[in-house]
């Protein structure tokens, strides 16, 4: 597997995860599976059947979790805010509305819209990858093009 960079946060958020998942798996999938099991026939009962499936979801996700956080690189504090680069904040304007936009270049593992988080896949992500302070990028949306100026460049 190839390495996945992550900022500090991103790294801690997929630690914790993976630390209730297996806080899960230990502790509340063979309770719900005793508990079905006492249901009795466990060829057509629902709830066993449920926490078997979910059993198998969690340990998924940890063994995906456990890969990316062995092969993470944290992204290195320093700051450069002449062009944008992953873990960096930046300031948008749309030149069309003139709202403005404030996000955080992150990899797709800690992407995050609500949070402002984008991924450095997306269509913006790509878009203001690279961008310096002041210039103008074109992003092809669903609606058409959307263009946006990078007005400031910020580490948090």
């Amino acid at each position: 597997m190839e390495k996945v960079k992550l900022t500090r946060a991103g790294y801690q958020k997929l630690k914790e995860e993976l630390d209730e998942l297996k806080r899960q798996l230990m502790f509340e999938i063979p309770e719900r599976i005793k508990a079905a099991r006492e249901l009795g026939d466990l060829s057509e009962n629902s709830e066993y059947q449920e926490a078997k499936n979910e059993q198998g979801r969690i340990a998924s996700r940890i063994n995906e979790l456990e890969q990316m956080l062995m092969n993470a690189e944290i992204i290195a504090e320093a700051f450069d805010s002449s062009t944008v680069s992953l873990g960096d904040w930046v300031l948008l304007k749309n030149l069309e509305t003139g709202e403005e936009l404030k996000v955080q270049l992150v990899n797709p593992q800690e992407a995050d819209i609500f949070a402002n988080k984008i991924s450095i896949d997306s269509p913006l992500g790509r878009g203001i990858n690279g961008a310096k302070k002041g210039q103008t990028i074109k992003i092809k949306a669903p609606k058409g093009i959307v263009k946006y100026q990078v007005l400031d460049i910020t580490a948090e």
